[in-house]
């Protein structure tokens, strides 16, 4: 039997996300705040979790009826569960997970200690891993969600070292990368084993996105912007609209994928 035509309201509202909850970690990050602005612009409503509520306040002032914070270290499984237990309790069962949060430490590519290397890749995909566990019983209650998955195109390609010659306290290390491609493919593993329950796992690779303190280096933001095919670096709201598609309902029929945003740097 063919499916009953969509009305026009479908097509106006597809990207309403009025009936949303959002959780998402790395929310007062460089990206993270414009991917809250993207949200909050088409009417999501945003669960911010972290660590510092000073910080959150900083950034985006006091909470609003849209936009809250609850405090969630994700390197402690025992805090994750406690936070997504907050939020359902104040806030209801969430329908988006946005795992956007990141942590490391050490940098010279040969020279790492275990517990540097075992950190930088908790902080990559782990820490995603152990959000998308606990937040599975919320989703599996309501029957359906979305999980969002924030990779990198170092989970793509290897660093251009030329570009860091002169910069290499910019260099991304190598348990970034690995990290950020097992995080694509923690995505597809998932998008397959959960897709027979309706929860869509996707991911998003920004490419060069980088900070106004990193901009600071002229040299090294033009060592990026010559090999970006677009001629320019991206700007945070350039990766906003990624969250907003993935989390809305104009994306019902993506799992698995990985929406690279990098102004084609991955392309050659």
């Amino acid at each position: 039997m063919a499916a009953a035509p969509l009305t026009d309201s479908f097509y106006r509202t597809m990207f309403d996300l009025r009936s949303q909850t959002v959780l998402l970690t790395g929310a007062y990050g460089h990206l993270g705040q414009a991917i809250v602005g993207g949200l909050l612009a088409h009417g999501a409503q945003v669960i911010a979790l972290g660590r510092s509520a000073e910080t959150f306040a900083k950034t985006f002032g006091t909470p609003t009826d849209n936009l809250h914070f609850i405090f969630c270290d994700v390197a402690e499984t025992a805090s994750v569960q406690a936070a997504f237990r907050q939020s359902f309790d104040l806030y209801g069962p969430p329908s988006v997970l946005i795992n956007n949060a990141y942590y490391s430490r050490g940098q010279q590519p040969d020279a790492l200690p275990d517990a540097d290397f075992a950190l930088g890749l908790d902080g990559s995909v782990g820490s995603a891993y152990r959000c998308l566990r606990e937040v599975l019983p919320y989703l599996r209650e309501t029957g359906s969600g979305k999980i969002i998955n924030v990779a990198s195109m170092y989970g793509l390609v290897a660093p251009d070292f030329e570009v860091y010659a002169d910069a290499p306290q910019f260099l991304n290390p190598p348990h970034y990368g690995a990290g950020k491609a097992a995080m694509i493919q923690l995505t597809k593993y998932f998008a397959s084993y959960l897709g027979p329950e309706n929860i869509q796992v996707n991911c998003v690779s920004p490419g060069a996105f980088p900070s106004d303190k990193v901009r600071q280096n002229t040299g090294f933001e033009g060592e990026l912007r010559r090999r970006i095919p677009l001629g320019r670096v991206g700007e945070p709201q350039d990766v906003a609209g990624a969250f907003v598609f993935l989390s809305s309902a104009a994306s019902n029929f993506v799992t698995g994928h990985n929406l690279v945003v990098d102004g084609g740097w991955t392309i050659r």
